[in-house]
């Protein structure tokens, strides 16, 4: 068995991060959310795999993943020309998946507890086809499934403007060879796309098996920023507190904190659960709980919680408490100079500040 990650998309809904990286590398709890797919993935005894690339970012995500080595996989990159749907991401890698079954894994999707038993369900099944459902109390933003009595998948309906069912399609597909059909099969949706849905829903016609595993656990789609600190949250719930940096007597760690390798804590309180990324300085400051800070960032005279700070940042004499915030890369914060209470700030298409 095989698995594809779908990893190319132009991340609207994350912008600005999206105009200069790829959505996927966004870090949850200090690990680019693409790298929690792959280790899903190998968790689950697949260890060949295909990541779909753009032509936009490919090469951020060939560079942050590499051969798959690191993960104990082996990676392939498929070029996806254009954005043209999931479905297009599968047949483009017909070639790669040959006759294998496959598990198709849309990058941005966030499961906590991993995949183990639906891979297994469907590696020792007679299923042609097994779709990941999350049951929602409005799932209507997306692909919804319709079941039978006996679990088998009979309809699907795209964002159904009246209540179908609860059972909402997460970005987690597992097929047999017969979805190459499907995909050559369905014609491009009014956006121009080849649409999973339709594809699926081909295979229910054609009266194959296609069934459904319900996700119990936490699972998020990492779109947007809300969804990001989120899964941050969900990560650092089951943190395991670790300490390979530096901490002063002055300073003061409370709960389950992680400090990567190089992090130096000075004059600081941590409150936990959180994580500190490698070669990170902290002085003068409090991080509060649900933040993770990545690599090569300085935090000093300032105070933060429930944020995610991504690496080469820094937060300097920050005049009030930094909280529910996605901050980017290469990012400076700082009190502005002068004696008046005055805001200056440099900030890009699509961004939000809350004052």
């Amino acid at each position: 068995m095989k698995g594809l990650i779908l990893s190319g998309g132009k991340g609207t809904r994350l912008r600005p991060f999206t105009y200069t990286g790829t959505k996927q590398l966004v870090p949850v709890a200090n690990k680019p959310v693409l790298f929690y797919a792959i280790e899903d993935l190998v968790e689950a005894g697949i260890s060949n795999i295909g990541i779909i690339i753009s032509p936009e970012t490919g090469e951020q995500v060939k560079a942050a993943v590499g051969d798959g080595a690191r993960f104990g996989a082996r990676v392939d990159y498929i070029l996806q020309d254009a954005p043209k749907g999931i479905a297009h991401g599968v047949k483009i890698a017909r070639d790669y998946v040959g006759a294998d079954k496959f598990i198709l894994f849309l990058g941005d999707n966030f499961i906590r507890d991993g995949i183990v038993p639906q891979v297994n369900a469907f590696r020792d099944g007679a299923m042609n086809a097994q779709i990941i459902l999350y049951k929602l109390d409005d799932p209507s933003s997306m692909g919804v499934a319709i079941l039978d009595g006996d679990g088998r998948v009979t309809r699907l309906v795209e964002k159904p403007k009246q209540f179908v069912s609860p059972y909402g399609v997460i970005g987690i597909y597992m097929f047999d060879h017969n979805v190459f059909e499907a995909v050559n099969a369905i014609k491009p949706s009014a956006r121009g796309e080849l649409e999973i849905t339709d594809t699926i829903q081909y295979l229910i016609d054609q009266k194959l098996n296609v069934r459904a595993h319900l996700l119990t656990g936490g699972w998020i789609d990492t779109g947007k920023m809300a969804d990001i600190l989120e899964a941050n949250r969900l990560v650092l719930d089951v943190l395991v507190a670790k300490n390979e940096g530096q901490v002063d007597s002055a300073s003061v760690i409370e709960g389950r904190v992680t400090l990567q390798p190089g992090a130096v804590v000075v004059n600081s309180t941590i409150r936990g659960p959180a994580i500190i990324g490698e070669r990170t300085r902290i002085e003068n400051a409090y991080v509060g709980p649900y933040t993770s800070i990545y690599h090569d960032c300085q935090l000093r005279n300032c105070e933060i919680e429930n944020s995610v700070v991504l690496e080469q940042s820094a937060i300097v004499d920050a005049p009030a408490r930094i909280a529910d915030s996605l901050i980017g890369r290469h990012t400076e914060i700082a009190r502005a100079g002068g004696r008046t209470k005055t805001l200056k700030m440099m900030i890009g298409d699509y961004s939000k500040v809350g004052i």
